[in-house]
């Protein structure tokens, strides 16, 4: 096995969770100058939205407004971050 980076994230509560990457594979997403940390929290940020996104919009039924509000503010985020709304970002319009 190759060498391995260990990431930590901590929550509001304290509690601290970690991950395991291949040595160097962050570094090949991050553009110059850019922190391999940010890269990590990006990507983060990309991936609860998609699920906020899945959950209020490809789910069966009716969601739950706490969800729907949860969806609304990481879709404020996410513009926010990254300067484009989710919606095309995914490549549609909801």
């Amino acid at each position: 096995m190759a060498e391995t980076e260990t990431y930590t994230v901590t929550g509001p509560d304290g509690n601290e969770d970690t991950v395991e990457l291949p040595a160097g594979l962050v570094d090949t997403m991050t553009e110059q100058g850019e922190n391999p940390t940010q890269v990590i929290t990006d990507i983060v940020l990309q991936a609860m939205a998609q699920q906020a996104h899945a959950m209020v919009h490809h789910s069966e039924g009716e969601p739950p407004a706490d969800i729907v509000d949860m969806n609304d503010t990481i879709e404020e985020l996410f513009e926010e971050r990254f300067g484009m709304p989710l919606s095309e970002a995914l490549g549609h319009q909801h």
